[in-house]
């Protein structure tokens, strides 16, 4: 099942156990815009998109059904950072011990 721009701004508000008329009035809107947002009557503009995303903490990709996972990172991708990671750590630790300044 495809997620849409109204679904999913509809499920992040009612998994968080928010009304819409206490999300409309922390993000500045009516509750009737909000419910037009919701019930995909009207489209948001763009600031608006930003403020959604900051308020529950969710990627623009996400909110806009672009990608599954409303992190920054997905998955494979934060799994190859923090390999990366490691590695840069382990490389420097190295380095250290080269130059004789050793663990602690």
């Amino acid at each position: 099942m495809e997620r849409n721009f109204h679904e999913t701004l509809a499920a992040l508000r009612r998994v968080r156990g928010l009304s819409q008329r206490q999300v409309a009035a922390e993000l500045g809107i009516s509750q009737a815009l909000l419910s037009h947002y919701e019930n995909g009557a009207r489209e948001p503009g763009l600031s608006f998109v930003c403020r959604v995303c900051d308020y529950y903490g969710v990627t623009a990709d996400y909110l806009l059904c672009r990608t599954d996972s409303p992190g920054s990172l997905e998955p494979a991708m934060a799994k190859e950072f923090l390999t990366r990671l490691r590695a840069l750590a382990e490389r420097g630790e190295e380095e250290l011990e080269r130059m004789g300044g050793g663990k602690a």
